[in-house]
């Protein structure tokens, strides 16, 4: 039998161990997908998908859920380009998406008339340079082992993120002698940075001399383990946890858990763990004038452990503000956490009763607030979000489940039990994005009894409707619940604001902000695309039962439903 190139790159993705690759199907890797599906026996498995920006982002979902690489193909130049708002928010969710991508053919010889010219740039990876951790481009089939386990290397080095390999067409095509293979066991992803001892024993003994100590997680839970460390150092120190989200990192039911009330502006040390941007939490923001007011106290003393500049983007500013520290120890919070647990408890001999007290004052204070707010808000109808919230969770109780990436606008964290790290693989990016995140975690535990649950917004689904297709056709068991207010509703409230500040008409700020007359059956969509649905409800005293009802669809046949909840904009 004649050995294509094609044949050679399959082998070099197998070795790398890729579950599944999402994409959406283009010529210019047809040689590629030929040897994927019968040289390579879809193993890697194809997910189909019906846009390339969802193949990035089903992948960005799987990594998140998962902790491991995925891989996703896009055609040449206009599938890149219609990918590039995937892979620019996998970079900056640090996401290890693996794309490869269909280029040329380069020889000129090789070239269909016109379409593949309009189709090839002499450089295809400088799309996406900006926002990719690295791109290559190979230019013979045995270079292309080499370049496929370079990136997978890249990807998943922390700090992780997306990479970029244009596989030429050319030579998917050709006919291809046998390559050697590089051993890939002796090519895995390198170990984690360690920290400086001597920094990190001094940034130990801050922290044990506090007498108010703070931490502020974010990253530090793409590890699950983390979870755990955190509530220990936690509990060793009667600190205080502000956990922003962008991973599950603390459990919100602790009595530490001092998220969304002001903690931070009676602590005398506020200590950062893997955190890009530290004023979101730290911050008091008038989001009118757009001015903000730090709440750390200025004798406070400020420590961070985490990445720092490693990894810093010279294009994008997800880098945010640049904030004064006293001490940073450049590290992965892998490595790092344990090990300042442990120096933590050979320096600690403070109880700081009194603060642990104030915490739990703290923490019952903000929930008892979120109770008395919901309870005022529990009968209106549309439903209210924190009566969604409410109704799902006792649905949800009777699960072991998994929540996606949106999270009702914070209001799961106040009412759902966050016990376990696997429950949310973290918070939802912006518009156009959680559909498909959302399908990536579902996938990754496809095959297992966790029920996954999507809490999805209209504006959010309505950029990518024909994702419902692919949760059907790959039986993708999912509940989505629609947050359904029928409007881009943060942005209406931008225009509330400015309409306020500049009094002219806030009875206008609908204009280019509401989904609705028509109002779209999202029901009808989801059972057109193979779902089962339900909806619209906007009864609150119905919601509980048609969730119920969904999610026993979905736990005992395997499949994704959908239930439409019409819900208040706030």
């Amino acid at each position: 039998m004649k050995r294509w190139g094609s044949d050679v790159m399959v082998d070099a993705i197998k070795a790398c161990g890729f579950p599944y690759v999402s994409l959406n199907p283009g010529s210019s890797y047809r040689g590629l997908h030929d040897s994927l599906v019968n040289y390579g026996a879809n193993d890697p498995e194809m997910i189909t998908c019906n846009h390339e920006k969802l193949a990035v982002a089903i992948a960005h979902g799987y990594t998140k859920a998962s902790g491991q690489p995925m891989a996703c193909i896009l055609h040449d130049i206009v599938g890149l380009l219609q990918g590039t708002m995937g892979i620019y928010y996998a970079y900056i969710d640090r996401a290890p998406v693996v794309v490869f991508g269909g280029a040329g053919p380069m020889a000129y010889d090789r070239r269909r008339p016109n379409i593949d010219w309009i189709h090839t740039a002499n450089v295809q990876g400088n799309v996406v340079r900006d926002f990719t951790k690295w791109d290559d481009q190979p230019t013979s089939i045995a270079s292309v082992p080499e370049s496929i386990m370079r990136g997978y290397r890249v990807a998943t080095a922390a700090p992780q993120g997306p990479v970029y390999i244009a596989l030429d067409a050319g030579l998917q095509e050709g006919e291809a002698d046998d390559v050697e293979l590089p051993n890939w066991d002796r090519l895995k992803t390198p170990a984690p940075i360690g920290p400086d001892p001597r920094a990190l024993r001094e940034l130990a003994e801050r922290l044990c001399a506090a007498e108010r100590p703070v931490l502020v997680a974010s990253y530090a839970g793409r590890d699950p383990k983390a979870f755990g460390l955190l509530v220990e150092l936690s509990d060793l120190l009667g600190a205080g946890v502000i956990d922003t989200g962008w991973r599950l990192n603390f459990p919100n039911r602790h009595p530490h858990n001092v998220t969304g009330s002001d903690a931070v502006e009676e602590a005398d040390c506020v200590l950062f763990v893997d955190v890009k941007d530290m004023g979101k939490a730290t911050q008091k923001l008038d989001r009118t004038t757009r001015r903000i007011q730090s709440q750390i106290a200025p004798d406070a003393a400020v420590l961070d452990l985490g990445f720092n500049e490693l990894g810093l983007s010279a294009w994008s500013h997800d880098f945010a503000q640049l904030h004064e520290t006293d001490l940073q120890v450049t590290a992965d919070t892998v490595v790092a956490l344990p090990l300042l647990l442990e120096l933590c408890r050979e320096l600690n001999v403070a109880s700081r009763e009194a603060w642990r007290r104030r915490l739990r004052e703290l923490h019952e204070e903000t929930s008892s607030g979120w109770a008395a707010e919901a309870a005022d808000e529990r009968s209106l109808s549309p439903v209210a979000t924190s009566r969604l919230a409410s109704e799902v969770s006792e649905v949800v109780k009777d699960y072991d489940w998994v929540l996606t990436a949106g999270t009702a606008s914070d209001k799961a964290q106040r009412v759902w039990n966050f016990d376990r790290p696997y429950r949310h693989p973290g918070r939802s990016l912006g518009t156009a994005t959680q559909i498909g995140i959302s399908l990536g975690v579902a996938l990754a535990y496809r095959g297992t009894d966790k029920l996954v649950v999507d809490l999805q917004p209209d504006g959010d689904l309505m950029f990518d409707l024909g994702a419902l297709w692919i949760a059907a056709y790959h039986r993708i068991p999912m509940l989505a619940v629609m947050f359904n207010n029928r409007a881009y509703y943060n942005d209406w409230e931008h225009q509330e604001r400015i309409a306020r500040h500049r009094g002219t008409d806030i009875s206008r700020a609908y204009i280019g902000m509401e989904i609705d007359k028509p109002a779209p059956d999202f029901a009808a969509v989801a059972r057109g695309l193979g779902w089962h649905g339900e909806g619209p409800i906007d009864d609150p005293e119905q919601v509980q039962a048609a969730v119920r009802r969904a999610a026993e669809i979905v736990a005992a046949e395997r499949r994704p439903a959908l239930v439409d909840v019409v819900c208040q904009s706030d």
